[in-house]
């Protein structure tokens, strides 16, 4: 499923070839996703004015007042078009700008979703409401961990990927992450120093910002808005590596489960 990063290289990709450009006409090829689409055929005549994203949701606002919400789910991807290009494999909704162009969105495994909702009341609907800091933004750092992990019992991966403390630290993430850390991923949260948690935070904010500038990371679906892969996979130290030597020190990557997750780390490196 893609995760912070590559929904960040999405909206970058999506953001100069949107700007500015009026909404002509909205195609819907379907009426649902994972849930019933909204009626984006009132987004005809608006203009767009910006393309942001809050965790793993892109947002597209309109000149209306009103924001276009969309989670690619597991396999979906959006790609500009020229008008003339046929529906593509899996195309569900399609929407014509007035350069010419046309926003299209694919999905093979139907489990996107999309809501149009008032800009001004975004932060209080279902989907964002209890949702943490960005990780990447000043209210998250080593302080703010260790306040949310005093006390707690729940292995330290677990917590670092709860929406709720913080968002867009999916699996792959936080498995880099605490290998630069040093941190096992089973280590109970409340356990860990406040020092080493300024470090796993430091360590998450540099994953993702190298995972964004490589483009994310490709494991089976995830393509950027230009169809190109993400190659961050390239730069994986622990991350789908069970047997295979620690980069650092020369131990095999280990394996376990946790809560129906691999867990990737180094038994010499992390503790």
């Amino acid at each position: 499923m893609p995760e912070l990063p590559e929904v960040e290289v999405v909206r970058t990709g999506l953001e100069p070839c949107l700007i500015g450009r009026r909404i002509l006409t909205v195609t819907c090829h379907r009426p649902s996703l994972r849930y019933p689409l909204p009626d984006m055929g009132s987004l005809s005549g608006c203009r767009i004015v910006a393309v942001g994203r809050r965790s793993k949701y892109l947002l597209i606002e309109v000149s209306d007042g009103r924001v276009l919400v969309w989670h690619l789910g597991m396999t979906g991807q959006f790609h500009v078009l020229g008008s003339e290009v046929s529906a593509g494999k899996h195309e569900h909704v399609r929407i014509d700008l007035d350069d010419g162009t046309s926003l299209r969105y694919r999905d093979a495994r139907r489990f996107g979703y999309a809501g149009l909702l008032a800009a001004d009341q975004l932060a209080e609907h279902p989907w964002f409401a209890a949702l943490g800091p960005e990780p990447l933004g000043d209210a998250f750092n080593g302080a703010y961990l260790a306040e949310l992990c005093r006390g707690r019992k729940a292995p330290i991966k677990t917590v670092i990927m709860d929406a709720h403390v913080v968002v867009g630290v999916g699996n792959i993430y936080a498995a880099e992450s605490l290998f630069r850390a040093g941190i096992h991923p089973g280590r109970a949260a409340g356990r860990i120093a406040g020092a080493r948690l300024d470090l796993l935070a430091s360590s998450i904010r540099d994953v993702l910002r190298e995972a964004i500038s490589a483009g994310g990371s490709t494991i089976s679906d995830f393509v950027r808005a230009d169809g190109r892969p993400g190659y961050f996979a390239h730069a994986f130290q622990v991350y789908g590596r069970k047997g295979q030597p620690c980069l650092v020190c020369g131990e095999g990557i280990r394996r376990i489960q946790q809560s129906g997750r691999s867990s990737f780390y180094c038994i010499r490196c992390q503790h």
